[in-house]
């Protein structure tokens, strides 16, 4: 069924338009570039002040971190599917493709983890020192998401 819902998604209008516009797949390559720099770098800067100063100030940080990191996911999902959908089953059944599929899963999760166990502390600015663990599943989940996504060209 994963195999048919990719060819479906390559047949699609979506992965037409991708082949056959290089405007549109480059803007999209661009626009996902721009995505996973504002992700990472943000989710790092945030992780980073976290694991520094043990969680001291991170509200400030997260202030923008946070909202910044949510729009480099917004224009990731819609440039990432374009992206995908140009050679679907190709990149689908990629293990690089899968790994990053992984490593997201992974990061959403502990962001999500993160703000039910720690949401209300993060805004009395008052973290706890058990917060630095969810800032080093961070860090490692988002830097390999993007190496993982950069290895899909090479596998």
């Amino acid at each position: 069924m994963y195999l048919e819902l990719l060819a479906a998604l390559e047949a699609s209008w979506l992965g037409h338009a991708g082949r056959h516009s290089a405007w549109l797949y480059t803007a999209s390559n661009l626009i996902h570039v721009l995505g996973a720099a504002f992700v990472v770098g943000s989710i790092a800067v945030f992780d980073l002040k976290v694991l520094a100063e043990h969680g001291k100030n991170a509200r400030q940080v997260g202030r923008y971190a946070i909202p910044l990191a949510a729009s480099g996911l917004a224009l990731q999902i819609p440039s990432g599917v374009l992206l995908l959908a140009v050679e679907a089953r190709a990149l689908g059944t990629n293990p690089a493709f899968y790994g990053k599929l992984a490593f997201i899963a992974v990061g959403l999760v502990n962001v999500a983890l993160f703000h039910f166990r720690f949401g209300t502390a993060l805004r009395a600015d008052a973290l706890p020192p058990d917060v630095r663990v969810y800032a080093v599943i961070s860090l490692i989940a988002w830097i390999a998401t993007l190496l993982a996504g950069r290895m899909i060209a090479y596998l």
